[in-house]
């Protein structure tokens, strides 16, 4: 088809998707209902692969957690990490192929908001996981209506463990990028306090890493009184805190986008005992590739030359979770699609996202795109709030994005 008729598929699609809006907003409410925390996520599952078995779309379990994942995460303080229950679906056929991705999982969040459908649970859905799945599920039902003019596969992936930074990783081992193939990939965000219906994006780096190290450092207890017969943990730790501060600011560069903060410390009960142990755990973040990995090669050196050198053992757990990035010429293909739902004044560039997203494993793999969608205002309580709320009248805008990204990519040359 010429340019002038897809423009006219598109907007008929994107008519589709906003005519779905009030089925958008039920399915949002009702997972807002139900929500679960980390990779296991079975009523969340279940609500998904039921609507996919209404549409006749197939699925599969997908998403798998080794056993060194397991005990890295209870190291770091993060129990019963043992399962992952992603799914991913299928639209279409044969190649090219384009994957479209929805995170599922909640936070451990209790929700101080006066809403009907509220969660009532000691977690909730304060990051708009909802949204992103109730978004994804009425692009799917679009999809399969015109499965038939598709000239490839879309495949759908539904995520857990977003907020883990690794449960996107867990559904690449279980190849949710093969079978067939994904050749490009897109994911979108809502952001609460972003203003009502603006996309932006960020062609680059899209978000930020995160690198957390728990260090776990082993001495001998005793009374305050004899100092001289213990080792002393906390005295290490806190050698070991400002050691680790002091390096940022003597072997980064200083216009290096990077930082770092401890942000747990524990050891001992009275103040007239020296622990066995103390343990504290460090977060990294960053927009630097380079800065990043020279900070990785060196903190964990660091840390170990001190413990070493105060006679202690030193365990330390390291967990990391890559920049999001999002490629810049696949963007100027998907740019287009995005205009088209919103209108191209409410599209535009933006900085990266100071916090971390895990599609950065399916963006390292495959060339990806991730934007955000606004559904408040500046002032609106942000994500990981007990407050937040989202702005209901955008989620068609999100079904619709994903599927005009998934139309505007497969047509490729054709449009």
């Amino acid at each position: 088809m010429n340019r002038y008729e897809f423009a006219d598929v598109l907007d008929r699609l994107i008519d589709e998707a906003r005519a779905l809006q009030e089925d958008i907003v039920a399915d949002r409410r009702a997972l807002h209902q139900i929500p679960e925390v980390g990779m296991s996520l079975p009523e969340t599952r279940a609500f998904v692969t039921a609507r996919l078995d209404e549409l006749g779309i197939p699925w599969r379990p997908c998403g798998v957690v080794e056993p060194q994942i397991t005990e890295r995460y209870e190291r770091l303080g993060y129990h019963g990490i043992t399962e992952s229950t992603g799914v991913v679906a299928t639209i279409g056929q044969g190649g090219p192929c384009i994957l479209l991705r929805a995170d599922m999982d909640a936070l451990p969040i209790v929700e101080d908001n006066d809403l009907p459908f509220r969660s009532t649970r000691s977690c909730s859905h304060m990051c708009g996981h909802d949204a992103h799945a109730a978004m994804l599920l009425a692009a799917a039902r679009v999809l399969k209506r015109h499965e038939d003019e598709l000239p490839g596969t879309v495949k759908l992936m539904f995520q857990p463990g977003e907020e883990l930074g690794y449960g996107s990783k867990t559904m690449i081992d279980d190849g949710v990028l093969e079978a067939p193939h994904v050749d490009v990939a897109f994911a979108l965000h809502i952001i609460a306090n972003a203003p009502v219906g603006r996309i932006t994006y960020s062609p680059g780096v899209a978000s930020a890493s995160l690198d957390t190290l728990g260090v776990r450092i082993q001495g001998r207890g005793g009374h305050t009184s004899a100092p001289q017969q213990c080792i002393d943990p906390l005295m290490v730790a806190n050698q070991i805190y400002q050691a680790a501060n002091l390096f940022m600011t003597r072997e980064i560069d200083p216009s290096a986008s990077i930082t770092l903060s401890c942000g747990t410390m524990h050891a001992g009960t009275v103040p007239n005992v020296l622990p066995d142990t103390a343990e504290l755990q460090f977060g990294m973040r960053s927009f630097d590739v380079k800065a990043r990995a020279h900070a990785l090669e060196r903190l964990p050196q660091i840390i170990e030359d001190y413990a070493h050198a105060w006679r202690t053992t030193c365990e330390l757990a390291t967990f990391s979770c890559p920049c999001a990035y999002t490629d810049p010429q696949l963007a100027a293909c998907l740019v287009p699609a995005l205009e088209a739902v919103a209108g191209a004044d409410r599209v535009s560039r933006d900085a990266p996202m100071p916090v971390t997203e895990d599609f950065s494993y399916v963006s390292e793999a495959v060339p990806s795109v991730f934007a955000q969608l606004g559904a408040g205002s500046a002032d609106a309580a942000p994500h990981h709030n007990p407050h937040m709320v989202l702005d209901e009248s955008v989620f068609w805008m999100g079904a619709a994005m994903h599927v005009a990204c998934a139309f505007t990519w497969l047509s490729g040359d054709d449009a």
